[in-house]
């Protein structure tokens, strides 16, 4: 069992997700879950679940490439977050990124979106991203 918060868990139960904050010319990628998948419909940041002995780094690459057809570099530890959904427990690491090479498509999600700071408020995400939502509407500019 494992503490988070007030919630004891299984170990087997947390997900290890790694996730990239994307920013070009003050604005950031963000992308939307298909309606059909668990949190179905809401905006995120893209990435995806860590594959045993895989890096989050690693990770990362490979989830961009699959999600949205692009190739990342993956830089800084931004915010690293765990969250307790009342069926899961997510542990969550957003990494800056860089892209290199592509246009972000919706490959494996429902949309894309290149958002300003102010518009992060004007969609819906999950309660994991509340802690860093925070932290990035506290910027008044997003990196160019």
């Amino acid at each position: 069992m494992q503490q988070v918060g007030n919630w004891r868990l299984k170990i087997g139960n947390q997900i290890e997700v790694s996730a990239a904050l994307i920013f070009r010319a003050g604005k950031l990628l963000i992308t939307q879950r298909h309606a059909k998948s668990h949190l179905g419909g809401l905006w995120e940041f893209p990435g995806g679940k860590r594959e045993p002995g895989e890096t989050f780094e690693a990770c990362l690459v490979r989830e961009i490439r699959e999600e949205l057809g692009v190739e990342i570099s993956v830089g800084e530890l931004f915010e690293e977050i765990s969250h307790v959904y009342p069926e899961k427990a997510v542990h969550l690491k957003f990494f800056t990124c860089r892209l290199l090479s592509g246009e972000p498509q919706p490959v494996d999600c429902a949309a894309v979106k290149w958002i300003e700071p102010a518009e992060l408020d004007a969609h819906e995400f999950p309660a994991a991203d509340a802690q860093l939502l925070a932290s990035l509407t506290k910027k008044p500019n997003f990196p160019q």
